[in-house]
């Protein structure tokens, strides 16, 4: 088992990740995990943890991780977006076939609100992306 483990963990947190060094090169074989860094997601910004000096191996690698990191990250956002429009669309189904009166003057509200807000924004985003386009 301990073949294939990698040099680096990487544990996730909410802005980041914190960076452990994996190694079983002692007597017992036994798996350790020394902090080296923290790493934010969202600036890019590498933390050496404590007095631990990071290699051009380490930096290499957490730049990999970040990257690839940050690639998950975009495509899940999308992805949510996504969901949320296969959402609208159930919900659509919900209020036209089976939403009750009492429901209905639950939920109306504060969904006109929400789907007005985000009209306004997307209509201001779009224009500004045509604009952009014609320039």
């Amino acid at each position: 088992m301990t073949a294939d483990l990698p040099d680096y963990y990487f544990r996730v947190r909410e802005n980041g990740a914190v960076v452990f060094r994996v190694g079983t090169e002692n007597r017992q074989r036994r798996i350790e995990m020394v902090e080296i860094a923290t790493v934010n997601v969202k600036n890019g910004n590498i933390k050496p943890h404590g007095e631990a000096e990071l290699t051009a191996a380490d930096r290499a690698a957490i730049g990999e991780w970040l990257a690839a990191r940050q690639a998950q990250l975009a495509a899940r956002e999308v992805d949510d977006i996504l969901r949320t429009v296969d959402h609208l669309n159930l919900t659509t189904q919900w209020a036209q076939s089976r939403a009750t009166d009492a429901q209905l003057e639950a939920v109306t509200d504060a969904l006109l609100l929400a789907m007005h807000d985000l009209r306004s924004m997307l209509v201001r985003r779009k224009a500004d992306r045509l604009g952009k386009a014609t320039d």
